[in-house]
């Protein structure tokens, strides 16, 4: 249950998704720090919602190791920054793929090893993950990070088992297309009429909701919860309708 005076950590607080979690945290009287690598982009985030912003790389070690004395206690981490890129695996650079690695599996791993310490020993917290769809299906173009999300997933599954005999809770909110600077960042632009891309607000009250409601699992928007079971139950006719109709 969020109540006034909640302390969270974002990451990826400087835009997209992260930047709306940090203000609809901010919006519900919590202590919210946004940590992010654009330093200007940050403090104008700072600015809106009364955040403490903390410029930082995710994908150095020595940021992590840290991490704990830098931002004091948390009850809530909101790992949410992630990159992205699109196109065939063989026209990828090995930079490329180890970048992906790096901020959408190692950097939330290390994140949570970081903060859990500390909300086990207090009894309370809880670690929400931002995912995506596409860590639920097999996505043409987008192997490397479908990949990645699904990494985080099964992380997420399993850290929860693990910490709920310790009051701490975990959470995974999976998006679909989101209408961010995401895509001009992975070097191709969205361009399918359907599904239709959903707002980083939409996705930010999702996340508020999983902590402040206690859900393990939500997707936004709620119907993708459908086919993500399906290719679990059905995984050859999954492939074979996502070949169809993409």
């Amino acid at each position: 249950m969020i109540t006034p005076g909640t302390r969270v950590l974002v990451t990826g607080g400087s835009s997209g998704i992260g930047a709306a979690a940090v203000e609809a945290f901010a919006a519900r009287g919590c202590h919210v720090v946004a940590l992010g690598r654009d330093r200007a982009a940050l403090d104008d985030v700072a600015r809106r919602t009364g955040a403490t912003s903390l410029v930082a790389d995710l994908t150095d070690a020595r940021v992590l190791d840290t991490l704990p004395t830098d931002v004091g206690e948390l009850d809530v981490l909101v790992a949410s920054a992630g990159v992205g890129w699109a196109g065939d695996l063989v026209d990828m650079t090995t930079d490329t793929i180890d970048d992906l690695v790096r901020v959408n599996v190692s950097a939330p791993i290390r994140l949570a090893h970081a903060v859990l310490p500390g909300m086990v020993r207090r009894g309370r917290g809880r670690l929400v993950f931002v995912s995506s769809i596409a860590g639920h299906m097999a996505v043409e173009q987008e192997v490397v990070y479908s990949a990645t999300k699904a990494a985080l997933n099964v992380f997420a599954a399993s850290v929860r088992h693990e910490v709920a005999r310790h009051g701490v809770a975990v959470s995974v909110v999976s998006p679909g297309v989101v209408d961010t600077p995401f895509f001009a960042r992975r070097g191709v632009a969205y361009t399918r009429r359907f599904p239709r891309p959903v707002s980083a607000s939409a996705v930010a009250t999702a996340i508020v909701r999983a902590v402040d409601e206690g859900h393990a699992e939500l997707f936004v928007p709620r119907w993708l919860r459908f086919p993500a079971r399906l290719r679990g139950l059905a995984p050859g006719l999954t492939d074979a309708l996502q070949r169809r109709f993409g």
